[in-house]
């Protein structure tokens, strides 16, 4: 007898929140498939029928998110000229716990890396030669820091709005932190 497929999501999708919220709180390598499987209210058989370990886990919970962040880049018809409207596409409810998870404080770099790399020189709009030995900094150093501004600004459960959140990162990049300090 063949399971219904939204069973079958359901049942996926309650493995991929529990390890999300475990890998919040702790590393990977302290995460079991018997402690996935038991907050999950599943056997550890189930488990393995969708995942061979918890790194095959991860690699689908990080693949579901640039999956979803291309798809959503590709229906926009707002152009991904800076970092901010690339990020803009993660600032979705359904991700907060996926995102709480891999860029928190036990968060993969690898996903990082994996997440810089979707984001390309020609989606920036920055005002730098593409061929000056410089660029590669000057590139670091802005997905660095807007991907670092949206890290603290998950960790603050979402303190400000959206709209104040891509404000400021726009009018640090623009004016720099002197125009927050009072005289």
């Amino acid at each position: 007898m063949k399971k219904q497929p939204q069973i079958t999501e359901k049942t996926r999708q309650t493995f991929v929140e529990v390890f999300c919220e475990l890998y919040s709180q702790k590393p990977i390598e302290k995460i079991s498939v018997q402690e996935i499987a038991n907050k999950s209210g599943y056997n550890r058989s189930t488990f393995y029928q969708y995942f061979t370990d918890i790194y095959e886990l991860l690699d689908s919970v990080e693949n579901d998110l640039l999956n979803d962040m291309k798809k959503e880049w590709a229906n926009k018809e707002l152009s991904m000229h800076t970092v901010q409207d690339t990020l803009y596409c993660l600032d979705k409810r359904e991700h907060l716990l996926v995102l709480n998870a891999l860029l928190g404080d036990y968060g993969s770099a690898r996903f990082l890396k994996r997440l810089k790399k979707e984001i390309t020189l020609d989606q920036l709009e920055l005002n730098v030669p593409h061929n000056h030995s410089l660029t590669p900094y000057f590139i670091e150093f802005y997905l660095t820091t807007s991907l670092s501004l949206f890290r603290l600004w998950l960790q603050r459960q979402k303190d400000l709005s959206s709209e104040e959140f891509f404000k400021i990162v726009e009018n640090l990049y623009a004016r720099g932190i002197t125009p927050y300090f009072k005289e």
